[in-house]
């Protein structure tokens, strides 16, 4: 465990290498049977109009992460997400019901960097333990292994126990200490 602004923090990995969607695909499979569909943001149109939802989606699936407190508004929410080199539409996968939002799971990746880096995995309060956050994670982390990098990467807050223990069952482990970003 770290500690980054003195909140204890979790950093995970998953090895990309043997990465194998199939094994998640019954989580998939059941959300589609519930209406919900997984699409990329570039699927569904990087827009303004998108980001702006994505945003409002981030925030209120962030809103019960322990030790969050106030979220960015979208002037500094665009900034950290979008204006960077690192954000890649097609790596923001969304759980969409109909019309609506219900999750998302992002991943992003530093130019010439080996691993990638999953961003925010969430899920609003009313779709929460249909397997949404599963399955919108297993396709970030098959869009990441199609990036050609060996790894993704993680950091949690050491209370988020519910994040932090889904992705131990996806296979995360505890990051070296000497691999710190």
């Amino acid at each position: 465990m770290s500690t980054v602004n003195a909140n204890p923090v979790v950093k995970l990995q998953l090895s990309l290498l043997d990465f194998d969607i199939e094994k998640w695909r019954h989580h998939i499979t059941d959300c589609e049977r519930l209406g919900i569909r997984f699409h990329s943001l570039a699927e569904l149109g990087d827009n303004e109009a998108n980001r702006k939802r994505m945003y409002e989606l981030n925030k209120e699936c962030s809103a019960d992460i322990p030790g969050r407190g106030s979220f960015y508004s979208y002037e500094e929410y665009c900034v950290q997400r979008f204006d960077v080199n690192s954000f890649l539409a097609s790596g923001v996968i969304l759980a969409v019901q109909g019309d609506v939002w219900v999750g998302m799971a992002s991943v992003s990746h530093r130019p010439g960097a080996d691993y990638a880096f999953n961003e925010m995995t969430g899920v609003v309060r009313s779709h929460r333990r249909l397997g949404i956050a599963t399955s919108a994670k297993a396709i970030s982390l098959q869009f990441a292994k199609s990036l050609g990098v060996s790894s993704i990467r993680t950091v949690h807050a050491a209370a988020n126990l519910v994040a932090i223990a889904m992705n131990r069952r996806l296979g995360y482990t505890d990051l070296p200490k000497e691999n710190a970003w």
